[in-house]
């Protein structure tokens, strides 16, 4: 079949290429129709069809982690071994590191891990630099992006993917991104955008929770306004996806699943995750510590019967909420010790009953503002604000201070995201 394919990329390389999106600062490369296929081909999967040309006799830097791999389950880096004239020179990891919870490079020369196949530096820019160095960029040709975003504006990636692109604006060097999709849909678009007094690494760009877009629209949007530090602007390049649609979960893709963070392990953990992540702006425990984060929450001195009968005649769509008691235990070294480690929780955990109905959003806020409401002694945002990082303003502590119902908090948002329905029209590269 690639040989198949590889033949329509040489054809329709000739004869003509299917129109494109075009924006001043950046360019969505044009690929061929591949649409009789009836399959979803990943920005890496497209680049590899094209036997890697636009970085042939290169040297380039890498973003990505264990998320990069093709539709048989191949790695990047295992893909470019067979590449020699493509020099990998440097490798940049995100939050989580470059294989997730499993590192496989050894710390070899000046500090820094060395990835084993292609002998490069692997260079956190997430805990150790928060923006690569310069001299990791000085001497590159490209700089290439591969990452499975989550859909929520918490995940660090395009944060990072940002910094990234303020480094490469400085020397010149253009950014090749290859697209993914949007793993709960990218048309649907959700909650409040941050006001600039809260943006933080966590709510970066004005975007709201559930943003809507593929990371290459994302990375457009934010080169074209200039959202990298001090109005710099790269050239980007976007390897789009093939016969993707707004519309499709990720499983509709059926490309290969691989966990973008180690909490993210299933399709219902990802969904609730755009919502339930406010949590970790309470003291509430969300289910770190157990195999079930993001499903499941509590503390020792939740009333968690008389909370499932007020969340139950709340009538949210999509979800049900079972009686639990469980022991989170801290274990994981990804993640520092869990609220209420070792301690004896009683909570609740949470089932998806259909996806299309659920609003993670409105079954997290819904949450924190009952269990406020029910425990006013018990229940504490957590210091520093941290609660304003997330959600992108102070609005919702506002919200719960004046005790109002929770059906009421969407009206406070729905403006942003009727204003950014409107924004977002002339970034979008997919129907």
């Amino acid at each position: 079949m690639k040989w198949f394919i590889s033949l329509i990329f040489f054809f329709q390389c000739i004869f003509g290429q299917s129109d494109s999106a075009q924006f001043q600062y950046s360019k969505v490369l044009d690929i061929p129709d591949l649409s009789f296929l009836n399959r979803v081909y990943s920005g890496l999967d497209i680049l590899e069809q094209m036997d890697f040309a636009p970085l042939r006799g290169k040297k380039i830097g890498i973003l990505c982690n264990q998320t990069a791999v093709n539709r048989n389950g191949t790695h990047l880096l295992d893909l470019l071994k067979s590449y020699p004239d493509v020099q990998v020179e440097q490798i940049f990891s995100p939050e989580y590191g470059l294989w997730g919870s499993k590192e496989k490079g050894k710390l070899l020369k000046d500090g820094y891990e060395i990835d084993p196949v292609h002998g490069a530096n692997i260079i956190d820019i997430f805990i150790r630099f928060r923006k690569p160095p310069e001299w990791t960029v000085l001497d590159l040709d490209y700089i290439l992006i591969d990452l499975q975003d989550t859909g929520a504006r918490q995940s660090t990636f395009m944060s990072t993917i940002t910094k990234l692109m303020e480094v490469a604006s400085d020397f010149d060097v253009p950014v090749m991104l290859l697209d993914r999709p949007n793993p709960i849909r990218a048309d649907i678009f959700d909650g409040p955008v941050p006001r600039p007094k809260y943006q933080s690494f966590e709510a970066y760009h004005l975007v709201p929770i559930r943003h809507g877009l593929t990371l290459g629209e994302y990375a457009i949007m934010v080169n074209e306004n200039g959202w990298v530090k001090d109005l710099k602007r790269v050239e980007l390049h976007i390897v789009p996806m093939a016969n993707y649609g707004r519309s499709m979960f990720f499983e509709d893709s059926k490309l290969p699943w691989v966990n973008p963070t180690p909490y993210l392990k299933n399709m219902e953990t990802l969904y609730l995750f755009s919502g339930m992540d406010l949590l970790r702006g309470t003291n509430l425990n969300v289910g770190f510590g157990t195999k079930k984060p993001y499903l499941r929450f509590g503390a020792p001195w939740l009333s968690n019967r008389y909370l499932k009968q007020q969340l139950d005649q709340l009538n949210l769509p999509g979800i049900s909420f079972r009686l639990i008691k469980y022991k989170p235990v801290g274990q994981d070294k990804m993640q520092k010790n869990p609220q209420y480690d070792h301690q004896f929780c009683s909570g609740l955990e949470l089932h998806i009953t259909n996806f299309k109905t659920c609003d993670p959003l409105a079954v997290a806020t819904s949450i924190i503002l009952m269990v406020e409401r029910l425990h006013p002694r018990e229940f504490q945002w957590i210091e520093n604000g941290y609660i304003d990082k997330l959600y992108g303003s102070n609005f919702l502590r506002i919200f719960a201070a004046q005790k109002k119902p929770p059906s009421y908090l969407p009206t406070l948002w729905m403006h942003d995201v009727l204003r950014f329905a409107t924004f977002r029209k002339s970034y979008l590269i997919y129907d």
